[in-house]
């Protein structure tokens, strides 16, 4: 039974994760480094909150994929890593968080993905 509600809760998750939305353009490199609110930071909400992310994922609360508040706090901000983070978002990947997969988001820029990241970056405490 317990297997049964897993994979079932696995597949409506991977479901969900797998939206077909189009993404915005935009190939912005803007760099935010203060826990202010700025355009970028709201442009990356946005996006968030535009895209299947909040399926997966919450601020402050593990869902399937981490908090992004926990993500903030693993990670630095610097381009590199903001790269590194941005590829992950476009092309998937498991093994940093436990064994559940993200579902890769092909059709989002590069751009987009940075505001994302950035915008989880932002939230360290």
């Amino acid at each position: 039974m317990k297997k049964s509600l897993l994979i079932f809760g696995l597949a409506l998750a991977l479901g969900a994760c797998n939206s077909n939305k189009p993404a915005n353009s935009s190939d912005s490199t803007t760099t935010t480094t203060t826990s202010t609110t700025s355009v970028t930071d709201t442009a990356g909400m946005a996006l968030i909150a535009k895209n299947d992310c909040l399926t997966c994922h919450k601020i402050d609360q593990k869902i399937i994929g981490p908090a992004y508040i926990d993500v903030a706090n693993k990670y630095t901000s610097s381009p590199a890593v903001i790269d590194t983070l941005a590829m992950k978002v476009i092309k998937g990947g498991s093994g940093n968080w436990g064994t559940a997969a993200m579902l890769p988001h092909p059709n989002l820029s590069m751009g987009d993905a940075r505001e994302m990241v950035q915008y989880i970056l932002s939230l360290k405490k």
